[in-house]
């Protein structure tokens, strides 16, 4: 019911420009409507009142059904509705998260599903971590790697170092983009919280050079 009420507010709001352009910026990864994000907002806000799903228990059919549609706008707003939701995760859902981060992958979604309902969960339900995110960290899916690294991005002082740096020390030689920016982003968002520590963990390790560019940007 609630995918079928979205649809058509979505198909009314399309637009061939910005659909070719959002394409082209994403790199012909996906197919666009051409919905741009101010627009996409007030969309799901006119939705969410309409529908009161967000009154609801949640709605994992809902988010499987927007994974399930062609367009990228679509995705993001399984994510949007996933950000407004957060208070109602519970462990069950991280089989959840962990099929949208390896389906329709890329960083617009994958990082948002990490730092936030990864995060959330894992902070709730630590048990996840020695359960299933210790999986994901060495696992063969860059984008579970990636968030293995990530999950943990926004807990500042409550940021398990050790179990930071293991993760980063899995991939330290990783050739891979998205992995060496992530542990950068890590390190970057972490020397906010701890800045000597992570400084002497790039001294002590051997890192790529995106990977301590990004890392060493709030250090002195």
């Amino acid at each position: 019911m609630y995918i079928s009420n979205l649809i058509p507010l979505f198909t009314a709001k399309q637009t061939k420009e910005d659909a070719i352009e959002m394409e082209k910026y994403m790199r012909d990864k996906f197919p666009f409507l051409g919905i741009r994000a101010p627009e996409r907002k007030v969309i799901l806000r006119d939705f969410y009142q309409e529908s009161n799903i967000l009154k609801e228990p949640f709605q994992v059919d809902f988010v499987a059904s927007l994974w399930e549609q062609a367009a990228r706008e679509y995705q993001y707003a399984g994510v949007d509705y996933i950000e407004r939701s957060l208070k109602k995760l519970e462990k069950e859902h991280l089989l959840l998260m962990e099929k949208l981060i390896i389906t329709k992958s890329w960083w617009d979604t994958v990082d948002l599903l990490a730092q936030k309902a990864v995060g959330k969960i894992a902070k709730d339900h630590p048990e996840v971590i020695p359960e299933t995110i210790e999986g994901w960290a060495t696992s063969d899916n860059i984008w579970l790697q990636r968030t293995a690294i990530l999950f943990q991005l926004k807990n500042k002082g409550n940021t398990d170092e050790e179990l930071l740096y293991h993760y980063i020390q899995l991939h330290n030689d990783s050739n891979e983009f998205f992995i060496q920016k992530a542990i950068g982003w890590a390190l970057r968002e972490y020397s906010k919280t701890n800045p000597a520590s992570v400084k002497r963990f790039i001294e002590n390790n051997e890192l790529a050079k995106l990977s301590v560019r990004e890392g060493s940007k709030y250090l002195d």
